[in-house]
Parts: C-alpha cells; sequence; structure tokens
C-alpha cells in the first residue's frame, strides 16, 4: 500500500531533505514546481499528504486552501515549509498540520514523519480502492430496489456497474454478501456522488453498527491478498 506525496517547491535543497525523509519511510514523492499544475493534480484524485513552499513559489496558499476545499484531499496531511514571510500561526490558520521552518532540519521532519505516517495510512485506506466483483443491492427512498455487480470498494465508498436505464440519485440503502464460508451481510447508507450511462460511484454515510467490524475485517483481508501480490516473485 504505497502512500503518495505532492511536494510543491522550487527549492532543490529542500527537494532532498523531504525526498530522503519520505523514502525513508516509504512515501513516494511527486513534485510540483508551479501552482496551476499543482491544483490540477490535486482536483484529479486523492493525494495522501502534500509538502507546500509557501514563502518560495508565487501563490504557493492558492494549493493550500484549494486543498482544505476539495473533497477528496480536504482531510489529507498538509506539511508548510515557510521562510520568514509566513508565520507558523498563519500557516496553521489556513490548514497545515506540520510547519517547518527553513532550512529544514533533519530531524525535525522525522519527528513530524512519526506521527504523520500512521495517519497517512488511515486516510489511505478510506481511498484506496481494491477491485471485487460482487453482487450489490441498492434500495431507494421510494421504495424501489436495483440490483447490480460492485467494482470496486473503499473505507469510504464503492462504485458499482449500472443496471438498466432507471436513475438513481440522493442517498440510498446498499445491501451485499461477503464472500465466506459463512457469508455475511452488510447494509449501509450511502448517497450517489456520481455516475454515467455504465458505472455509479457512492460514498457510505453510515454502515450498519453490527456490519462495521465485519466490513472493516474484509477490507483488510483485501489488503493483505494485494499486499501478498506485490510481493510475490515474478513468475
Amino acid at each position: 500500500m504505497a502512500l503518495h506525496c505532492l511536494l510543491l517547491t522550487r527549492d532543490a535543497t529542500l527537494l532532498a531533505v523531504i525526498r530522503a525523509g519520505f523514502s525513508a519511510v516509504n512515501v513516494e514523492l511527486e513534485m510540483r514546481t508551479d501552482v496551476t499544475s499543482a491544483i490540477e493534480l490535486s482536483a484529479r484524485r486523492h493525494v495522501d499528504s502534500f509538502v507546500i513552499d509557501c514563502d518560495d513559489v508565487p501563490h504557493a496558499g492558492d494549493l493550500l486552501s484549494q486543498i482544505r476545499n476539495s473533497r477528496s484531499n480536504k482531510l489529507s496531511l498538509i506539511f508548510a515549509v515557510v521562510n520568514a514571510t509566513t508565520s507558523v500561526s498563519m500557516a496553521v490558520e489556513a490548514g497545515a498540520n506540520f510547519v517547518l521552518d527553513k532550512p529544514v532540519q533533519d530531524n525535525q521532519l522525522r519527528s513530524f514523519l512519526d506521527i504523520a505516517v500512521p495517519r497517512m495510512e488511515r486516510e489511505h485506506r478510506r481511498y484506496f480502492r481494491y477491485k471485487v466483483n460482487l453482487p450489490i443491492e441498492l434500495l431507494c427512498q421510494t421504495g424501489a430496489t436495483f440490483a447490480g455487480k460492485m467494482m470496486n470498494v473503499s473505507e469510504g465508498g464503492l462504485a458499482l456497474t449500472r443496471f438498466g436505464p432507471a436513475s438513481v440519485e440522493g442517498v440510498v440503502t446498499v445491501r451485499f454478501r461477503l464472500p465466506s464460508v459463512n457469508p455475511q451481510i452488510i447494509q449501509a447508507k450511502a448517497e450517489v456522488i456520481w455516475s454515467d450511462a455504465f458505472v455509479m460511484g457512492l460514498r457510505f454515510l453510515q454502515i450498519d453498527r453490527g456490519c462495521r467490524s465485519i466490513f472493516e475485517t474484509w477490507l483488510g483481508s483485501l489488503d493483505a491478498q494485494k499486499q501478498f501480490q506485490e510481493s510475490a516473485p515474478p513468475t
């Protein structure tokens, strides 16, 4: 389960320090040197963490505010790097979780990463989609029921194939049976976030109390299977 960080900077020294620190905790780094391309990337997909060079990249604060106002990254961790212009309190007020002064010290970065990485892993699990192929049932507020196929699932939601021409919107109840010797039925409230002619995306609002631990255990087994497959030597 690879974690990802987006670094916004033009500073080669900062790049070297951040690359060494994040590599040591197995976080993959992606770099941008301008705010526009960084915002475009963060708008397209979830990123586990951000390092923003606040004072030495023009308009870097725009990225910080965009992250905190986005749907997919508003809970991502932000490391703000300041250089005399932005104060610690200003960076925290803008939404930063951690603030580093230039020149960034290795020991301070490591101490922040010790705290940040477990949080990044939890947030990553919320968004990482595991591929599945399971029948699923949707119960609409109108009382209509539809059947479909779940394509992928995460702690935060799922995607499924569309099932006929009927339009499904708003909040629905989803039910699906976990594959097992003793199959368990998971039931949850979910909201339709997006849909096209073939696929729908749903965000979980509430998983029934009796199903939560079973669902989390199942996700854990999917993650273990994925890590085993990734670690297995090529045949």
